[in-house]
């Protein structure tokens, strides 16, 4: 029998047509072999819909297995137990899987074309359930056959398909392959999903699905090509100009789209530009917000010679990033970002100082604007190295502490590279104010172990610097530092404002014991902090925040650092304060010298309580006592209200307004404190600083404590109306302008003195001043360099006299290691 050179169904065709014609016209051409008559549905011996059945019967099982998935009413749905039989045979058979896909895509071609949506939808099901189900190397060729009919689902017209091809294209996004495609690329689809982004249908409601559905395609490829470290061409240019476009044309309001149209120009006003950082924060990972940062970071750099709000709004768009990175991965680069963030403000405060320059003589409301916004950039800055900072590991935060202080311009060092040539005297004042902000920010919240770890040696010099004393918003920004990095156990907030505290028990003060390494501190660094609070009491622009934060500074030391050498410092310095109160030599203000006189007995009421020395404490509260009965101008209560009384002067006030170094080393003496060194007036350091330094210095103050002798009381010499200072001199001494006249006067009273006073009481005092300062020198050296004690007998030195004193073996104490 010869071989059939046609189908069976050919053949049979035509003795069918013979015998109904009627029941086969009008019906479609055979899938299979393309006749122009088959058995339609209802006829016995109908299979499959569209083949006729003689090609039913012999077409491959995979095609039978996709064909017995459709329905004959497409409003039926996928035939589920069907569609079990397919999944099943793909999984069998995974080589069958491209020819599978090949058909399905050529059944879902023809019901595209001809518009039947129900089918589309049946395909699109079965694919999706056959992606989702078939992970092996063979699935390759199925998914190019997936993408060809996705590729045909977003190419039509109609918004239903546009969003059933983006759904499946999401799902085929989250799965994970095992081996890269390198032939495959996703240009068509970055095209398509950005085109849909601009969607402009008629019907809102369309035009928004369709968008969305763009946004969440461009999300699906952006998933599926980073996650293929061999296709990384969704990075390049040609992609990126579509996509990022795309995304801020859905982001930004449709009501501003006219201003959308005009080149944008978001940064000023920012928050469109801010709404969308913080979309790109939240969606990347942790690890990579830095380089986020670096990227604002880098424009802010290009565009650092914009208008002053563009420039405000970058560092703002910056500021919002590093609140949502917080401590998560800042990078390696920190010191990078506050450097480039210091150069910026260096930046804005020399064109802030170029237009005041350029406005001399003329100001004008442009010019004044212009102010207003340089300083809108620069608090901008501040916040962002201060939130920067904040969130940053102790250590390295540390490291920007150190970085930052090496950037103020201070006298005599030469650590700080920011440039101040051009800035002149005020520019430099501001960038000093700047940088002592950022630096406040930083060291907030701060807490160190050891006072060591957070006031090492290169920050408390410059800090404490005299220079950073010529401004009183410059001594507040320095004692709200020191604030931030003393008080550890968070007791501050509990001191807030200088008050006469009834009873300190009620605040609650959190201490501890003080370490040895602290004890250590105080010995190196102790004098720099007392000079520091001393000298700041003596300024004469000092305003009432001053001296608050001069208390809370005392009272901080006190909490932190206070063992018994220091609290005989701290009164010392204390007693210091009141003596240049009342005798006056810096020409203070009565309102000054009220204060400062405040400030000692708020404190010295603070320190008496804390130290539980009854004695102490009931000379202390006795002078407060009097002072609110005779004396209320002496009080912080008094003192700081809007209309208080001042005395015209301090003269004639009795010792029992005052506190006393006799009684007060009684009262410690008895207790078992060392008093000796309460008998020594303070006297605050001379650095080379205070020498060459343009502000009055601190030499004339040394040179009067010094001529102070032992045991004397400035206050009681003062009452009592010595012979040396009367009322007339001090009268003289105020009334005298300028300190060339002081000087004058001063010396004209030495010569009157030696050229009037005998011989005998001359010789006396000059005797007695050497034989003080030789007493001194010999107790210092014999601290220092003491030799160890010898059965031969040691030299010593009492009162300028040499003696020989022998020490037996036995009397002897030798180290632990030298003992056996």
């Amino acid at each position: 029998m010869p071989a059939l050179t046609r189908p069976p169904c050919c053949y049979l065709n035509k003795k069918l047509h013979l015998l109904a014609p009627t029941i086969f016209s009008g019906c479609p051409p055979c899938l299979e072999c393309s006749s122009s008559s088959f058995l339609p549905p209802g006829f016995p011996g109908f299979q499959v819909p569209g083949v006729c059945c003689c090609c039913a019967a012999l077409r491959p099982r995979y095609k039978r297995l996709v064909d017995n998935i459709f329905p004959e009413d497409p409003k039926d749905g996928l035939v589920k137990a069907d569609m079990e039989k397919l999944t099943f045979y793909a999984v069998s058979a995974p080589e069958k899987l491209d020819r599978i896909g090949s058909y399905l895509a050529d059944r879902l071609s023809r019901d595209v074309v001809r518009h039947r949506s129900g089918y589309v939808l049946i395909a699109m099901e079965a694919l999706d359930q056959l992606l989702m189900a078939c992970h092996s190397q063979s699935i390759k060729p199925f998914v190019e056959s997936f993408l060809h009919m996705v590729a045909k689902l977003l190419e039509s017209g109609e918004p239903k398909l546009q969003v059933l091809g983006t759904n499946s294209f999401v799902k085929f996004a989250n799965i994970e392959e095992d081996t890269p495609s390198y032939h495959r690329r996703y240009d068509f689809f970055v095209s398509r999903f950005s085109a849909m982004c601009h969607s402009c249908h008629s019907d809102p409601e369309i035009w928004k699905e369709i968008r969305i559905a763009g946004i969440r395609g461009i999300q699906g490829v952006v998933r599926k090509t980073v996650n293929d470290e061999l296709r990384a061409t969704i990075w390049e240019p040609q992609h990126m100009d579509k996509i990022v476009p795309s995304l801020l044309f859905n982001m930004q309001k449709t009501e501003d789209i006219d201003r959308h149209l005009d080149n944008h120009n978001l940064w000023d006003p920012n928050e469109f530009a801010v709404h969308c950082f913080k979309i790109i924060m939240y969606s990347i990972q942790a690890q990579y917000s830095h380089h986020v940062i670096q990227e604002t970071l880098g424009h802010l750099d290009a565009r650092k010679k914009d208008s002053p709000r563009v420039r405000a709004g970058i560092i703002q768009v910056l500021l919002e990033a590093v609140a949502i990175a917080a401590k998560g991965s800042i990078g390696p680069t920190v010191l990078e970002v506050f450097n480039t963030l210091l150069k910026h403000l260096r930046l804005s405060v020399e064109f802030e100082a170029g237009e005041r320059r350029g406005s001399m003589g003329s100001v004008t409301v442009s010019t004044s604007t212009k102010d207003n916004d340089e300083k809108i950039v620069q608090n901008a800055i501040i916040q962002t190295i201060g939130f920067f900072g904040s969130n940053l590991p102790d250590y390295q935060r540390s490291e920007i502490m150190m970085f930052i202080m090496g950037k103020v311009p201070v006298f005599g060092t030469t650590t700080h590279t920011l440039d101040t040539s051009q800035l002149g005297e005020l520019g430099t004042r501001r960038i000093q104010i700047m940088l002592l902000r950022s630096l406040l920010m930083v060291t907030s919240g701060y807490k160190a172990k050891t006072i060591v770890t957070a006031l090492p040696a290169p920050f408390l010099d410059p800090l404490l610097s005299p220079s950073l004393m010529e401004d009183y918003e410059l001594r507040q920004l320095v004692l709200e530092i020191l604030h931030n990095l003393l008080d550890r156990h968070d007791n501050r907030a509990k001191l807030r404002g200088i008050r006469i505290i009834p009873d300190v028990g009620d605040l609650k003060i959190k201490r501890e014991k003080i370490s040895r390494q602290d004890a250590s501190f105080m010995k190196k660094n102790g004098q720099l902090l007392y000079r520091h609070i001393y000298l700041g009491c003596k300024e004469e622009d000092n305003v009432q925040k001053n001296f608050e934060l001069l208390y809370t500074s005392l009272a901080l030391i006190t909490i932190e650092l206070a063992n018994e050498e220091v609290v005989i410092d701290l009164i010392r310095v204390a007693i210091a304060l009141q003596d240049n109160a009342i005798l006056n030599e810096d020409n203070l203000p009565m309102f000054h010298r009220c204060a400062v006189m405040a400030l000692v007995g708020a404190y010295l009421n603070f320190l008496s309580q804390m130290i539980a020395v009854p004695a102490f404490y009931q000379h202390v509260s006795k002078v407060i006592e009097t002072r609110t009965m005779e004396a209320p101008y002496f009080l912080p209560e008094h003192i700081f209200r809007d209309k208080c009384m001042l005395p015209k002067s301090l003269e004639k006030h009795e010792k029992n307004l005052y506190f006393l170094t006799n009684k007060i080393a009684e009262s410690l003496g008895g207790s078992g404190y060392s008093v000796e060194r309460l008998t020594v007036p303070y006297v605050p350091q001379v650095t080379d600083e205070d020498r060459l330094s343009r502000r009055k210095s601190i030499v004339d103050t040394v040179s009067i404590q010094v001529d102070i002798l032992p045991g004397s009381n400035p206050v009681e010499d003062v009452v009592t109306a010595t012979e040396e200072i009367t009322f007339e001199a001090l009268k003289k001494a105020i009334d005298t302008n300028g300190m060339e006249e002081q000087e004058k006067e001063k010396r004209r009273l030495v010569i009157e003195k030696f050229q009037k006073a005998p011989f005998e009481e001359i010789a006396a005092q000059c005797e007695s001043k050497a034989n003080f300062l030789h007493d001194r020198l010999a107790q210092i050296l014999e601290l220092t360099i003491r030799p160890p004690p010898s059965p031969s007998g040691t030299l010593t030195i009492t009162s300028g006299h040499a003696q020989y004193q022998s020490v037996p073996v036995y009397e002897m104490k030798f180290p632990d290691l030298c003992v056996y």
